[in-house]
């Protein structure tokens, strides 16, 4: 391969990095949602009621200019509280020693093993 060529290929893949690296976070946070859930229907994370703590899970997506950032999170307020527990008083004067139930930290390894291989696909993807 000449230089030339080689800079042609490059030029190519510089291109097409972003739309492969966001689609990569896009399936790595569909799974990482779907394993989060998962763990938070029963022990050892919370049991399951009505769905509505497993559904509100989002993944707030960000372009960067050669690829892309994911938040994956839940905006109700309760979610800390299953996470990490919680022992004191709240803002109205209950008592609560609530043992922790995790469900995000189980699910961490499998996000970012899934995530490492989806950025290997897309710098293949590119670069083929």
């Amino acid at each position: 391969m000449t230089p030339e060529e080689l800079a042609d290929r490059l030029e190519h893949a510089a291109v097409k990095i972003r739309p492969a690296i966001q689609k990569g976070i896009q399936h790595t946070a569909t799974l990482g949602i779907a394993r989060i859930g998962g763990n938070a229907s029963g022990r050892p994370g919370p049991n399951v009621i009505t769905g509505a703590y497993r559904n509100s899970w989002r993944p707030e997506m960000h372009g960067l200019p050669y690829g892309a950032m994911c938040t994956i999170g839940t905006d109700l307020p309760y979610g800390r509280r299953l996470e990490f527990g919680f022992t004191g008083t709240d803002s109205l004067g209950r008592y609560y020693d609530q043992k922790p139930l995790p469900h995000v930290q189980p699910a961490l390894g499998y996000i970012g093993a899934t995530l490492l291989a989806q950025m290997r696909l897309a710098v293949a993807e590119v670069l083929l």
